[in-house]
C-alpha cells in the first residue's frame, strides 16, 4: 500500500536519470511504469516511465518519504500536476548530455515551477559532455533571475541523490521558520 508522510517528486527531462536516482535512494523495491520506448528520436533508451516510478525512504527520525518520479516527455505533462499534488518538494533533473540542454531546462523549470516552489536542480550526464559542467546553467539563471540550488550528479549514486534531497528538506524547513 503507498501511504506516506510526505511526497518528493522527481521531474525533468526523459533520459536524465529520474528512475535511476529513485532506485538509488529508494529503501523499497522501487514501482515501475516503464514501458518500450517509441520516441527513440527524443532519446535512445530501451525503456521509459509512462506512468509513474514509486519509491520510499524513511529517515532517521521515522518519517517516511514517498519518492515519485514523473514521465519525461512532455506528452505526458497532464500527470506532472496530478503527481505534484501536495508534495513537499520538487527534484528536476536535467540531461547535459543532450543539445537542447538549456531549452530543457527552461521548458521543465517553467512547467514545475507552476506546481511548486521547492525545487532543486541536478544536472546528469556531465561524464558524456563535460564542455562548461554547470557554468551554463548558473549562466542562465543569473540572466533569468532564477535562484535554486544545482548540483552535478550521477543519478545511480545514493549520496549525490540524498544531497538533493536533504536540501529540499532544509529549504521547507527555512520557509516554515520564516513563515513561523
Amino acid at each position: 500500500m503507498i501511504l506516506q508522510q510526505h511526497k518528493i517528486v522527481f521531474g525533468g527531462t526523459m533520459g536524465a536519470g529520474k528512475s535511476a536516482a529513485i532506485k538509488a535512494l529508494s529503501d523499497i523495491g522501487v514501482v515501475s511504469t516503464e514501458a518500450v520506448n517509441t520516441d527513440t528520436q527524443a532519446h535512445q533508451k530501451a525503456l521509459t516511465t509512462v506512468g509513474i516510478d514509486y519509491g520510499e525512504i524513511n529517515l532517521d527520525d521515522g518519517t517516511k518519504i514517498g519518492l515519485y518520479g514523473t514521465p519525461g516527455q512532455d506528452r505526458f505533462d497532464f500527470m506532472w500536476s496530478i503527481v505534484c499534488n501536495g508534495a513537499i518538494g520538487i527534484a528536476l533533473l536535467i540531461d547535459h548530455s543532450s543539445t537542447e540542454r538549456l531549452k530543457d531546462l527552461e521548458f521543465y523549470l517553467n512547467a514545475f515551477e507552476a506546481l511548486g516552489s521547492n525545487i532543486v536542480i541536478g544536472i546528469t550526464h556531465l561524464d558524456l559532455t563535460n564542455d562548461q559542467m554547470l557554468k551554463i546553467y548558473r549562466d542562465w539563471m543569473s540572466i533569468h533571475k532564477k535562484q535554486y540550488p544545482l548540483f552535478a550528479i550521477d543519478a545511480r549514486n545514493k549520496n549525490d541523490v540524498l544531497l538533493m534531497i536533504e536540501t529540499l528538506i532544509v529549504k521547507l524547513e527555512i520557509q516554515s521558520e520564516n513563515v513561523g
